[in-house]
């Protein structure tokens, strides 16, 4: 364990925002997944609406740093590509 008050406290800081920043991080990954469950399904317009929580989930981890912001659009980008080549 940390021996100074300083580092005791970063310790308890890191050990939240990491917590968070993995939580954050999940709901990225499982509107992501979402996503391609209804492309492989072909459903066009439940994989819209998911792509729509994805660029969501997407932008606001970009937006606290959890994810850098290309790969939040690199993210959308690609689904939004992959939903209009559906059918």
């Amino acid at each position: 364990m940390a021996n100074t008050k300083s580092v005791q406290k970063r310790a308890r800081q890191s050990e939240k925002r990491t917590q968070n920043n993995r939580a954050v991080k999940t709901r990225v990954k499982s509107a992501r997944r979402a996503v391609a469950d209804s492309i492989a399904a072909g459903d066009k317009a439940a994989a819209t609406e998911k792509w729509s929580a994805l660029a969501s989930a997407a932008d606001r981890a970009a937006k606290s740093g959890v994810i850098h912001k290309n790969s939040a659009g690199r993210l959308k980008g690609l689904y939004a590509k992959r939903i209009s080549a559906l059918s």
